[in-house]
């Protein structure tokens, strides 16, 4: 009788696990595979693109849960965010990221420009804005200026913008997966099936290179 009672109970986990196991992507709807495969900057590990604009509101309302789903992350895949340019007014907020990142103040500080944004109510695209803002951070003003206005940053950011292109990108957030797969929270229907499709775009580049999942 225990032995039945054990293999009931092991028979309904299975059952409950094969429940909640997410369904299986859907190609042409939830995501797409790109005529043109592209290369990727991550060297051995399968690339997540995310493309986003600071002054996008569904960008700032995916912040969390995409900082969460980061966190979950096998060891062979990488999130590289990409600022896109369609406007010359989104230019200042492309300049303004690869500032941060330049000055390693990302893991800091983005998360409190979107909110200077959509919180805050504060135009960082003014420059004198975003200079006392960026003083109040405790942030030397003259050094962050003179990286904002380097060439090197108005490159990065031109580059971002060149490869928004390259991948055809209409709008934000949008995700390219290993320079192969596009897919956004329209296309998938809901931030936590982004997630889900995303998850499982991963899996299928890993298994396209030939690799194996790392070990946790």
């Amino acid at each position: 009788m225990f032995t039945r009672a054990l293999a009931f109970l092991a028979a309904t986990v299975l059952s409950l696990s094969a429940l909640a196991a997410a369904p299986e992507a859907f190609e042409g709807h939830e995501y797409t595979r790109l005529k043109n495969a592209q290369p990727v900057a991550t060297g051995n590990k399968v690339e997540v693109l995310e493309f986003f604009w600071y002054r996008c509101p569904h960008c700032f309302q995916l912040e969390p849960g995409l900082n969460a789903w980061v966190k979950t992350l096998p060891k062979d895949a990488q999130v590289r965010r990409v600022p896109a340019v369609f406007r010359d007014d989104w230019m200042p907020g492309a300049k303004l990221y690869y500032t941060l990142e330049q000055m390693n103040l990302l893991d800091r500080l983005h998360h409190k420009v979107f909110d200077a944004y959509h919180v805050e109510n504060i135009n960082l695209n003014d420059p004198a804005m975003l200079g006392g803002w960026i003083a109040k951070q405790g942030v030397d003003r003259k050094k962050f200026e003179g990286i904002y206005n380097s060439f090197s940053t108005q490159s990065k950011a031109t580059q971002g913008a060149q490869l928004a292109t390259t991948y055809a990108i209409s709008g934000v957030p949008a995700f390219i997966i290993d320079g192969k797969y596009t897919t956004s929270v329209s296309m998938a229907g809901s931030q936590a099936r982004l997630f889900e499709v995303l998850d499982q775009l991963i899996v299928k580049a890993r298994a396209e290179r030939g690799s194996k999942k790392p070990a946790k």
